[in-house]
This record gives structure tokens, C-alpha cells and sequence, in this order.
């Protein structure tokens, strides 16, 4: 067997073997009396990517530079356009939630309003009046303050409306509505020749397992209808009959909670000592911002800290209804909300916005003639799209096209679309039908 040739190892590229191929001048001159350039390293040849988009950012070395390709121009032109609609474009709004600050004047500690709330406040307001998007909630016509029957004396209403409110936790207002009504209905009186109905006296008559029939569809019937017993002979023997009239009392009342006994308060004895707050209510606030709380008791406290007492009543109906309307706990509205399309909301949903400002631009509007007839001025977009190929292809054929006419045309474009193999499957799967 023959000896194997020896390879020599590849011989290493240096400067000085890479010197040899550097131009030269022609000038004659010798190489002792001239002397030569620096070698350049292959990498030194590689131009600087960063450096050179850094310095086509400014105007004047693109007007100057000559060896700059048209397409780098536009390209640098772009990026000053951009550069300069950034700087033009208006600041992000800042949204801060409500934080203690210090007066400078007087040295007092003060919590300061969340930002924009106010104008948030008004477009929710807005939005639950009469032909706003969250107007009609079940709040609205089954709230815990409109279910207390309006024929029955004043007493009764403002024991009806405790005993609504101990039945709508943890229940719709649907539900704890129809609960009431059979209450109202079905309670049979104490004593023979005594009205019927929901009152304190035929509560302390009634078999505690009656009550819990009648209000079995409300959450915790069970709970519910040993609070309501317990409650009926507190009324009875501390508060002479009726309900009491302050927060402390209202607390005292077992099933009674702090939401509760603000909003009774509010509703049966029209004095507004605090704000209800509810799930809908601590939700909400916490989505928006406002606030960073844990549970309702911690938001009551964080918004009476800082909200305008005259709209402590008013911001339990404002967002409940809004709640249950628009800004649901699953599966937000968030197209149709006036926050959301504002930018106002930060907990808002981007795809739902845009999808939501588009409807917006494309809805139609309707404009009054002079002659008093009634004119669509704009259409929805992809309408108007599909009328403008027609008019096209009309055109193109000089006359209307038939409708069998466009379904082949739609047909023919369709199978030249398709693979071959996709068209010869398509035929035999028709010649076996016809077969068939």
C-alpha cells in the first residue's frame, strides 16, 4: 500500500500576506522613496451598519453625500418623518389614582382625586340616562330601594326595604324581585282580620319554614331565614317595631353589613351617611384606577376620602347599573363603552375599542333634505365596498350581469384558484354523484 501523501496545513491569512494586494499608484515613484499606507484588515473594510443608519438620521449628510443610494435617501427621509411625528404627537395621558398629598399653604394632609374622574363620572352618567347604552338595568326597576310596596304604610316600606336588602347578597336583583313578591303575596296574616303581606308582625308569626320556601331562590336562603327571624325580635323589642336609623344600629342587625346599612339608610330614611358599596362598586373603581382595595369596606372608605359628598347616593345606582349593563364581569362591552373609545378606562379592551370606533365611523346617518324627505348620507364601509365592484364590472361589460351569470364567474375564479389535483378530485366526486 502506498504511503499516504502528506497535507500541509492551510497557511494562515495574515496582514502582511494580504498586504501584497493593495493598490499601488502608478506614479513611477519607488518603494524605498515612498512610503506605504498602512495595511487595512478585511474586517475594517466591513462598514459600520449602526453607525451609518445613525448617520443618515440627520438632513444634511444625506444631501451631501453623493454615494448614498437613492433607496437609503427615502430611507433616512422615512425615518426623520418618524422621528419628527414622534416628537410632534401628543403626551400619553397620565392616570393617577387618588393619593394623600400636603396643602403648601396650611400644611394639611388632603387625598387628592383620582385624575379625570370627573370627566369619567359625567360619561357614565351619560351613558345610564334615558337612551344611553346602559340605560334599563335591572337596577333601575328591581333595586332594593323600589321593591317596597308603595300602598303599605310608611313602617311597613322601611321594614320591606331592610329585609329586601338582607336578601340581595350574593343574589340578582331578578331573583331577590320575584323573593319579595312572594313575600309580599303569600305571607299569611298573624292574626284573623290582619293583612297579608310582608310586615314585622306576620314575620314573627310566620314558620320559619314557610319563610324559607318562599325565598328559596335567592343565595344562602337558608342563613337568610334565621337572619330574618333574629332580626324580626330585635325590631320588635329594641326599636319598638320599626327599623333603626343609624349606621350602628342598622350593623348591629344579624346579616346586616356596612353596604347594607348605608343603603338603607339612604332609601328608608332618606340621610345619606356614607356610600353602599357593593361587588359592582369595588369592580369597577379598582378596574378604572381609582384605587387599589381589597374588599367593598376598604373602597368605601378610599371613596369617601376624596368623592363630593352630594354624590355619595348617587354613585352605588350609577355603577351598578353600568355594571350589569356594559362593563360586566365577564365579557365587558367594551366597544359600546364611551371610556373605552375616550381612552379614559386603562382596564378597557383594545381589539373591542378599535373594533368599536370603526362600527362608530361606518354607522349611518341620516340627513334632512330640503324639501323634508330624509337621505342616508353614509353607509357601512364593506356595503359600500361590494356596491363599488359591482358598478366596475358593470361597467366593463357595458350591461348588468345576471346573477347565474356572476355565481359561474365566482364558480370559474374559484376552480382556477384551486391545485389540479384538488379540480380532478372535485370531478370525480361529481361524476360518481351523477352516477348515483
Amino acid at each position: 500500500m502506498p504511503p499516504r501523501p502528506v497535507i500541509s496545513p492551510p497557511r494562515r491569512i495574515t496582514r502582511s500576506s494580504l498586504a501584497r494586494f493593495r493598490y499601488a499608484d502608478n506614479d513611477g515613484s519607488s518603494k524605498e522613496n515612498s512610503t506605504p499606507p498602512p495595511p487595512t484588515d478585511i474586517e475594517d473594510a466591513i462598514p459600520s451598519l449602526t453607525a451609518a443608519r445613525k448617520r443618515k438620521r440627520t438632513t444634511t449628510l444625506v444631501e451631501t453625500s453623493s454615494a448614498t443610494s437613492p433607496m437609503r435617501i427615502v430611507k433616512a427621509e422615512k425615518e426623520e418623518e418618524d422621528v419628527k411625528t414622534k416628537q410632534s404627537a401628543a403626551p400619553r395621558r397620565q392616570r393617577k389614582p387618588a393619593r394623600k398629598t400636603v396643602d403648601a399653604d396650611t400644611g394639611e394632609a388632603k387625598v387628592s382625586a383620582p385624575s379625570d374622574w370627573e370627566e369619567m363620572y359625567d360619561a357614565v352618567k351619560a351613558m345610564r340616562s334615558p337612551g344611553g347604552v346602559a340605560a334599563n338595568a335591572a337596577v333601575d326597576t328591581m333595586g332594593c330601594e323600589r321593591l317596597a310596596e308603595t300602598s303599605s304604610s310608611p313602617r311597613d316600606r322601611r321594614f320591606q326595604t331592610l329585609i329586601a336588602l338582607m336578601l340581595s347578597s350574593q343574589t340578582k336583583d331578578t331573583t331577590n324581585a320575584i323573593a319579595m313578591k312572594r313575600l309580599q303575596t303569600e305571607l299569611p296574616p298573624h292574626a284573623p282580620g290582619a293583612p297579608a303581606g310582608l310586615n314585622l308582625e306576620n314575620v314573627l308569626a310566620a314558620d320559619p319554614e314557610l319563610i324559607n320556601k318562599l325565598i328559596w331562590a335567592v343565595g344562602f336562603h337558608n342563613n337568610k331565614t334565621k337572619y330574618i327571624k333574629q332580626a324580626a325580635v330585635i325590631l320588635r323589642d329594641q326599636w319598638k317595631g320599626d327599623i333603626p336609623d343609624t349606621i350602628e344600629g342598622l350593623v348591629a342587625l344579624p346579616g346586616v353589613g356596612p353596604k347594607m346599612a348605608h343603603l338603607c339608610l339612604s332609601a328608608a330614611w332618606d340621610r345619606t351617611e356614607g356610600i353602599g358599596v357593593d361587588v359592582h362598586v369595588h369592580r369597577i373603581t379598582n378596574l378604572w384606577g381609582w384605587h387599589a382595595t381589597k374588599n367593598p369596606e376598604e373602597t368605601r372608605l378610599a371613596l369617601q376620602s376624596w368623592l363630593p359628598r352630594d354624590r355619595w347616593r348617587e354613585i352605588n345606582w350609577l355603577l351598578v347599573g353600568f355594571g350589569q349593563t356594559v362593563c360586566l364581569p365577564v365579557g365587558r362591552r367594551c366597544g359600546d363603552c364611551e371610556l373605552g373609545l375616550r381612552g379614559l378606562c386603562r382596564a378597557a379592551e383594545k381589539k373591542k375599542v378599535l373594533e368599536g370606533r370603526r362600527l362608530r365611523e361606518s354607522a349611518v346617518v341620516e340627513k334632512v333634505e330640503d324639501d323634508g324627505t330624509i337621505m342616508k348620507v353614509k353607509e357601512e364601509q364593506e356595503q359600500d365596498e361590494v356596491v363599488e365592484k359591482d358598478v366596475v364590472v358593470n361597467e366593463a361589460v357595458n350591461g348588468p350581469i345576471k346573477e347565474s351569470e356572476t355565481e359561474v364567474a365566482d364558480g370559474l375564479k374559484a376552480k382556477s384558484e384551486r391545485h389540479p389535483q384538488q379540480n380532478e378530485a372535485l370531478s370525480k366526486r361529481s361524476r360518481r354523484s351523477n352516477k348515483g
